[in-house]
Protein backbone atom coordinates (compact mmCIF):
# COMPACT_ATOMS: atom_id res chain seq x y z
CA UNK A 1 0.00 0.00 0.00
CA UNK A 2 1.12 3.05 -1.09
CA UNK A 3 1.85 5.80 2.17
CA UNK A 4 -0.94 8.50 2.68
CA UNK A 5 0.08 11.70 2.98
CA UNK A 6 -0.49 13.05 6.27
CA UNK A 7 -2.07 17.03 6.77
CA UNK A 8 -1.17 19.05 9.52
CA UNK A 9 -4.07 20.04 12.04
CA UNK A 10 -2.18 23.42 11.68
CA UNK A 11 -3.15 23.86 8.06
CA UNK A 12 -6.97 23.79 9.21
CA UNK A 13 -6.62 25.38 12.30
CA UNK A 14 -4.51 28.28 10.48
CA UNK A 15 -7.30 30.36 9.39
CA UNK A 16 -9.07 30.22 12.64
CA UNK A 17 -5.80 30.82 14.95
CA UNK A 18 -5.20 33.95 12.76
CA UNK A 19 -8.97 35.49 13.33
CA UNK A 20 -8.08 34.71 16.91
CA UNK A 21 -4.72 36.66 16.44
CA UNK A 22 -6.71 39.85 15.12
CA UNK A 23 -9.21 39.79 17.95
CA UNK A 24 -5.90 39.20 20.83
CA UNK A 25 -4.80 42.19 18.71
CA UNK A 26 -8.08 44.08 18.69
CA UNK A 27 -8.51 43.93 22.67
CA UNK A 28 -5.36 44.74 23.43
CA UNK A 29 -5.59 47.86 21.07
CA UNK A 30 -8.79 48.56 22.85
CA UNK A 31 -7.61 48.18 26.36
CA UNK A 32 -4.81 50.23 25.18
CA UNK A 33 -6.98 53.38 24.51
CA UNK A 34 -9.53 52.54 27.54
CA UNK A 35 -6.13 52.79 29.58
CA UNK A 36 -5.59 56.30 28.02
CA UNK A 37 -8.79 57.35 28.39
CA UNK A 38 -8.92 56.61 31.76
CA UNK A 39 -5.35 58.34 32.03
CA UNK A 40 -7.03 61.77 30.75
CA UNK A 41 -10.70 61.33 32.02
CA UNK A 42 -10.97 64.99 33.41
CA UNK A 43 -10.09 65.99 29.80
CA UNK A 44 -12.57 64.41 28.43
CA UNK A 45 -14.80 65.42 31.35
CA UNK A 46 -14.60 68.82 29.99
CA UNK A 47 -14.92 68.97 26.65
CA UNK A 48 -18.28 66.39 27.27
CA UNK A 49 -20.70 68.93 27.36
CA UNK A 50 -19.07 70.59 23.50
CA UNK A 51 -19.04 66.93 22.24
CA UNK A 52 -22.92 66.25 23.21
CA UNK A 53 -24.04 69.63 22.01
CA UNK A 54 -21.88 68.58 18.69
CA UNK A 55 -23.64 65.51 18.30
CA UNK A 56 -27.18 66.53 19.23
CA UNK A 57 -27.44 69.54 17.26
CA UNK A 58 -25.07 68.78 14.21
CA UNK A 59 -24.37 65.56 13.69
CA UNK A 60 -28.08 63.88 14.43
CA UNK A 61 -29.53 66.63 12.19
CA UNK A 62 -26.54 65.83 9.06
CA UNK A 63 -27.30 62.50 9.41
CA UNK A 64 -31.40 63.10 9.60
CA UNK A 65 -31.31 65.19 6.52
CA UNK A 66 -29.38 62.67 4.65
CA UNK A 67 -31.95 59.76 5.49
CA UNK A 68 -34.74 62.18 4.62
CA UNK A 69 -33.54 63.09 1.25
CA UNK A 70 -34.43 59.73 0.14
CA UNK A 71 -38.09 60.27 1.23
CA UNK A 72 -41.30 62.05 0.51
CA UNK A 73 -42.02 64.19 3.57
CA UNK A 74 -44.52 66.94 4.33
CA UNK A 75 -44.25 67.37 8.03
CA UNK A 76 -47.88 66.22 8.15
CA UNK A 77 -47.53 62.41 6.91
CA UNK A 78 -44.82 60.03 7.80
CA UNK A 79 -41.76 59.92 6.10
CA UNK A 80 -42.37 57.68 2.69
CA UNK A 81 -39.65 56.09 0.82
CA UNK A 82 -38.74 57.37 -2.85
CA UNK A 83 -34.88 56.31 -3.22
CA UNK A 84 -32.93 58.38 -5.43
CA UNK A 85 -36.49 60.42 -7.20
CA UNK A 86 -35.67 63.98 -5.34
CA UNK A 87 -32.03 63.86 -6.64
CA UNK A 88 -33.12 62.88 -9.80
CA UNK A 89 -35.84 66.23 -9.94
CA UNK A 90 -33.15 68.55 -8.46
CA UNK A 91 -30.07 67.88 -11.73
CA UNK A 92 -32.82 66.70 -14.40
CA UNK A 93 -35.77 68.88 -13.73
CA UNK A 94 -34.95 72.37 -11.07
CA UNK A 95 -33.80 74.47 -13.71
CA UNK A 96 -33.80 76.94 -10.61
CA UNK A 97 -31.62 74.85 -8.72
CA UNK A 98 -29.51 74.49 -11.30
CA UNK A 99 -29.16 77.76 -11.80
CA UNK A 100 -28.87 78.73 -8.02
CA UNK A 101 -26.06 75.71 -7.97
CA UNK A 102 -24.14 77.69 -10.41
CA UNK A 103 -24.75 81.34 -8.28
CA UNK A 104 -23.44 79.74 -5.67
CA UNK A 105 -21.17 77.73 -6.92
CA UNK A 106 -19.50 81.75 -8.42
CA UNK A 107 -19.96 83.79 -5.24
CA UNK A 108 -18.12 81.05 -3.82
CA UNK A 109 -15.18 80.95 -6.01
CA UNK A 110 -15.25 85.12 -6.56
CA UNK A 111 -15.98 86.14 -2.51
CA UNK A 112 -14.53 82.95 -1.06
CA UNK A 113 -10.56 83.23 -2.18
CA UNK A 114 -11.02 87.13 -2.18
CA UNK A 115 -12.25 87.65 1.56
CA UNK A 116 -9.66 84.83 2.65
CA UNK A 117 -6.76 86.89 1.22
CA UNK A 118 -7.83 90.32 2.14
CA UNK A 119 -8.47 89.50 5.41
CA UNK A 120 -5.12 87.44 5.82
CA UNK A 121 -3.38 90.74 4.04
CA UNK A 122 -4.47 93.25 6.24
CA UNK A 123 -3.81 91.22 9.42
CA UNK A 124 -0.33 91.00 7.79
CA UNK A 125 -0.24 94.53 7.06
CA UNK A 126 -1.02 95.60 10.35
CA UNK A 127 0.91 93.25 12.47
CA UNK A 128 3.92 95.34 13.16
CA UNK A 129 2.07 98.70 13.80
CA UNK A 130 2.20 100.14 17.69
CA UNK A 131 -0.13 97.90 19.85
CA UNK A 132 -2.14 100.88 20.39
CA UNK A 133 -2.65 101.86 16.87
CA UNK A 134 -3.05 97.97 15.67
CA UNK A 135 -6.26 97.50 18.14
CA UNK A 136 -7.72 100.85 16.75
CA UNK A 137 -7.45 100.00 12.81
CA UNK A 138 -8.80 96.18 13.95
CA UNK A 139 -12.00 97.83 15.33
CA UNK A 140 -12.36 99.53 12.04
CA UNK A 141 -11.55 96.67 9.72
CA UNK A 142 -14.23 94.25 12.20
CA UNK A 143 -16.66 96.83 12.40
CA UNK A 144 -18.56 96.08 9.00
CA UNK A 145 -18.76 92.35 9.80
CA UNK A 146 -20.76 93.47 12.81
CA UNK A 147 -23.36 95.51 11.23
CA UNK A 148 -26.30 93.56 11.48
CA UNK A 149 -27.98 96.14 9.29
CA UNK A 150 -25.46 96.54 7.08
CA UNK A 151 -27.81 95.22 3.71
CA UNK A 152 -30.38 97.57 4.72
CA UNK A 153 -27.76 100.29 4.41
CA UNK A 154 -26.53 99.28 1.09
CA UNK A 155 -30.20 98.81 0.26
CA UNK A 156 -30.74 102.11 0.42
CA UNK A 157 -27.58 103.19 -0.77
CA UNK A 158 -28.67 101.54 -4.43
CA UNK A 159 -32.60 102.16 -3.99
CA UNK A 160 -33.75 102.39 -7.41
CA UNK A 161 -35.17 105.84 -7.40
CA UNK A 162 -33.99 109.37 -6.83
CA UNK A 163 -33.85 109.33 -3.09
CA UNK A 164 -31.21 106.80 -2.92
CA UNK A 165 -28.11 107.72 -2.33
CA UNK A 166 -26.01 106.38 -5.77
CA UNK A 167 -28.88 107.75 -7.86
CA UNK A 168 -28.79 110.90 -6.12
CA UNK A 169 -25.63 111.79 -6.51
CA UNK A 170 -25.44 110.79 -10.59
CA UNK A 171 -28.66 112.79 -10.77
CA UNK A 172 -27.23 115.91 -9.16
CA UNK A 173 -24.08 115.19 -11.05
CA UNK A 174 -25.40 114.78 -14.04
CA UNK A 175 -24.02 111.49 -15.17
CA UNK A 176 -27.44 110.06 -15.83
CA UNK A 177 -30.80 111.34 -16.24
CA UNK A 178 -33.15 109.05 -14.59
CA UNK A 179 -32.72 106.75 -11.55
CA UNK A 180 -31.70 103.41 -12.55
CA UNK A 181 -32.68 100.24 -10.97
CA UNK A 182 -29.83 98.32 -9.72
CA UNK A 183 -31.65 95.94 -7.60
CA UNK A 184 -34.16 94.93 -10.17
CA UNK A 185 -31.39 94.32 -13.11
CA UNK A 186 -29.63 91.42 -13.60
CA UNK A 187 -27.00 93.10 -14.66
CA UNK A 188 -26.61 94.82 -11.53
CA UNK A 189 -27.93 92.77 -8.97
CA UNK A 190 -24.70 90.51 -9.18
CA UNK A 191 -21.82 92.63 -8.71
CA UNK A 192 -23.26 94.59 -6.09
CA UNK A 193 -23.84 91.10 -3.98
CA UNK A 194 -20.19 90.36 -4.24
CA UNK A 195 -19.49 94.06 -3.35
CA UNK A 196 -21.31 93.76 -0.34
CA UNK A 197 -20.20 90.64 0.51
CA UNK A 198 -16.52 91.45 0.69
CA UNK A 199 -17.09 94.74 2.05
CA UNK A 200 -17.83 93.15 5.36
CA UNK A 201 -16.20 90.06 4.60
CA UNK A 202 -13.12 90.97 7.46
CA UNK A 203 -14.60 88.83 10.37
CA UNK A 204 -13.69 86.39 12.40
CA UNK A 205 -10.86 85.23 10.03
CA UNK A 206 -9.74 88.10 10.16
CA UNK A 207 -9.22 88.22 14.46
CA UNK A 208 -7.60 84.75 14.24
CA UNK A 209 -4.78 85.76 11.49
CA UNK A 210 -4.20 88.25 14.04
CA UNK A 211 -3.98 86.29 16.99
CA UNK A 212 -1.55 84.16 14.94
CA UNK A 213 0.60 86.58 13.61
CA UNK A 214 0.76 87.91 16.95
CA UNK A 215 1.49 84.05 18.53
CA UNK A 216 4.86 83.77 16.78
CA UNK A 217 8.08 84.13 18.37
CA UNK A 218 10.63 86.93 17.01
CA UNK A 219 13.43 84.35 16.89
CA UNK A 220 12.44 82.20 13.69
CA UNK A 221 12.70 85.16 11.93
CA UNK A 222 16.20 85.77 13.25
CA UNK A 223 16.99 81.54 12.18
CA UNK A 224 15.38 82.63 8.74
CA UNK A 225 17.63 85.30 8.08
CA UNK A 226 20.49 82.96 9.12
CA UNK A 227 19.31 80.67 6.66
CA UNK A 228 19.58 83.03 3.57
CA UNK A 229 16.01 85.23 4.02
CA UNK A 230 16.28 88.36 2.72
CA UNK A 231 12.64 89.94 2.30
CA UNK A 232 9.21 90.38 3.81
CA UNK A 233 7.49 88.04 0.97
CA UNK A 234 9.94 84.90 1.51
CA UNK A 235 9.71 85.90 5.57
CA UNK A 236 6.20 85.42 5.23
CA UNK A 237 5.92 82.44 2.83
CA UNK A 238 8.97 80.63 4.58
CA UNK A 239 8.42 81.14 8.31
CA UNK A 240 4.80 83.27 9.10
CA UNK A 241 2.38 81.29 6.78
CA UNK A 242 4.01 77.69 8.26
CA UNK A 243 3.41 78.93 11.34
CA UNK A 244 -0.23 79.58 11.08
CA UNK A 245 -1.43 76.52 9.25
CA UNK A 246 -4.09 75.97 12.71
CA UNK A 247 -5.18 79.85 12.10
CA UNK A 248 -5.24 79.42 8.03
CA UNK A 249 -7.25 76.71 8.35
CA UNK A 250 -9.68 77.67 10.74
CA UNK A 251 -9.96 81.02 8.47
CA UNK A 252 -10.27 78.62 5.32
CA UNK A 253 -13.24 76.92 6.82
CA UNK A 254 -14.87 80.04 7.67
CA UNK A 255 -14.25 81.47 4.57
CA UNK A 256 -15.87 78.22 2.74
CA UNK A 257 -18.66 78.09 5.22
CA UNK A 258 -19.63 81.68 4.42
CA UNK A 259 -19.24 81.65 1.31
CA UNK A 260 -21.45 79.04 0.38
CA UNK A 261 -23.88 80.13 2.86
CA UNK A 262 -24.52 83.38 1.20
CA UNK A 263 -28.54 84.19 1.46
CA UNK A 264 -28.87 86.84 4.00
CA UNK A 265 -27.28 89.41 2.11
CA UNK A 266 -29.10 88.69 -0.94
CA UNK A 267 -32.66 88.99 0.41
CA UNK A 268 -31.61 92.10 2.52
CA UNK A 269 -30.74 93.24 -0.79
CA UNK A 270 -33.46 92.27 -3.67
CA UNK A 271 -36.15 90.22 -1.20
CA UNK A 272 -36.67 86.74 -1.13
CA UNK A 273 -36.96 86.37 -4.72
CA UNK A 274 -34.35 88.32 -7.14
CA UNK A 275 -34.76 89.22 -10.53
CA UNK A 276 -34.59 86.70 -13.17
CA UNK A 277 -33.28 84.47 -10.17
CA UNK A 278 -30.01 86.27 -11.06
CA UNK A 279 -29.00 85.84 -7.45
CA UNK A 280 -30.99 82.73 -6.34
CA UNK A 281 -28.50 80.47 -4.04
CA UNK A 282 -28.89 77.16 -2.74
CA UNK A 283 -29.46 78.27 0.37
CA UNK A 284 -32.52 80.50 -0.36
CA UNK A 285 -33.84 77.69 -2.77
CA UNK A 286 -33.71 75.34 0.47
CA UNK A 287 -35.66 78.12 2.95
CA UNK A 288 -38.06 78.18 -0.23
CA UNK A 289 -39.11 74.09 -0.21
CA UNK A 290 -38.59 73.90 3.46
CA UNK A 291 -39.77 77.18 5.09
CA UNK A 292 -42.26 77.84 2.20
CA UNK A 293 -43.48 74.99 0.34
CA UNK A 294 -42.66 72.75 3.23
CA UNK A 295 -41.32 69.74 0.88
CA UNK A 296 -38.94 68.33 3.75
CA UNK A 297 -37.66 65.37 2.00
CA UNK A 298 -36.63 67.32 -1.01
CA UNK A 299 -35.07 70.41 0.64
CA UNK A 300 -33.35 67.68 2.69
CA UNK A 301 -31.82 66.46 -0.70
CA UNK A 302 -30.53 70.52 -1.55
CA UNK A 303 -29.06 69.95 2.33
CA UNK A 304 -27.31 67.12 1.38
CA UNK A 305 -26.24 68.58 -1.88
CA UNK A 306 -24.71 71.63 -0.27
CA UNK A 307 -22.98 69.53 2.61
CA UNK A 308 -21.24 67.23 0.16
CA UNK A 309 -19.82 70.71 -2.02
CA UNK A 310 -18.46 72.39 0.96
CA UNK A 311 -16.77 68.91 2.58
CA UNK A 312 -15.26 68.57 -0.80
CA UNK A 313 -14.02 72.35 -0.61
CA UNK A 314 -12.69 72.17 2.82
CA UNK A 315 -10.75 68.62 2.02
CA UNK A 316 -9.46 70.39 -1.28
CA UNK A 317 -8.40 73.67 0.86
CA UNK A 318 -6.88 71.60 3.57
CA UNK A 319 -4.77 69.95 1.26
CA UNK A 320 -3.71 73.09 -0.49
CA UNK A 321 -2.92 74.42 2.77
CA UNK A 322 -0.69 71.94 4.01
CA UNK A 323 1.56 72.56 1.01
CA UNK A 324 2.24 76.07 2.62
CA UNK A 325 5.76 76.65 2.77
CA UNK A 326 7.01 73.54 0.73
Amino acid sequence: MFNQPTVSNKAFAGPAAGERNIMRRIKADLACKWRIAKKHKMQYLFIMPYLVIFVAFTVVPVVMSMCLSFTYFNILEFPRFIGLQNYFRLFVDDRIFIKSLANTIMFAVVTGPVSYMIALFMAWLINDIPRTLRVIVTVLLYAPSLAGGMTNIFRIFFSSDATGYLNAILLKWGIINEPIKYLENPDYIVPIVIFVILWGSLGTQFLSFIAGLQGIDRQYYEAGAVDGITNRWQELWYVTLPLMKPQLLFGAVISITGSFNIGSVVTGLTGTISADYSAHTVVLHLQDYGTTKFEMGYASAIATVLFIIMISSNMAVRKLINKVGE
